[in-house]
């Protein structure tokens, strides 16, 4: 005689909470926001600001031989994102010579201090909707802080750009 026993309950519960979180996984909203069209290739730009570095250029340098950053956008993680360029974004001094020229000079505060300004160009998939770009669940818009980490570095900026490729 088969009876049904609070102990089943739980199992039966257990079994449909699992089945529910496959089917709101993550991975699955992404492969059906790639087979609907919402999910289009995305150019992100975040600039980085007054981060003090012993040295800026070396820094710049193994992001880019890395080629990819994991980003993390309003302490959510939104995985990785390719890096395809950084723009030095060190401040300049500006002087008009008499003879009306002009004369730049990169800041020597920046320099003295070893401090890092930059723009980290990053491709990658976001889902279109009504309100804009989502990535990793999250709305992006211009001003939003985002977190930048790669095997030496994890750096906190803002967006500065987003446009669809």
């Amino acid at each position: 005689m088969n009876q049904f026993t609070p102990l089943d309950g739980v199992a039966a519960l257990l079994a449909l909470l699992a089945l529910g979180g496959v089917l709101w996984s993550p991975k699955l909203s992404n492969s059906v926001a790639k087979a609907t069209g919402s999910l289009i290739p995305i150019q992100l730009t975040v600039d980085v600001r007054n981060i003090p570095v012993a040295d800026p250029k070396a820094l710049i340098q193994a992001a880019l031989d890395q080629g990819k950053t994991s980003i993390v956008i309003r302490n959510q993680p939104a995985g990785s994102l390719k890096l395809s360029n950084i723009v030095d974004l060190t401040s300049k001094l500006v002087a008009v010579q008499p003879d009306g020229s002009v004369v730049t000079a990169i800041d020597p505060n920046i320099a003295a201090n070893s401090i890092l300004e930059a723009r980290f160009v990053l491709d990658g998939n976001g889902i279109f909707s009504k309100n804009g770009i989502v990535m990793a669940g999250t709305n992006l818009k211009i001003g939003t802080p985002v977190e930048l980490e790669g095997t030496t570095y994890r750096i906190n900026g803002n967006v500065s750009n987003i446009m669809a490729k």
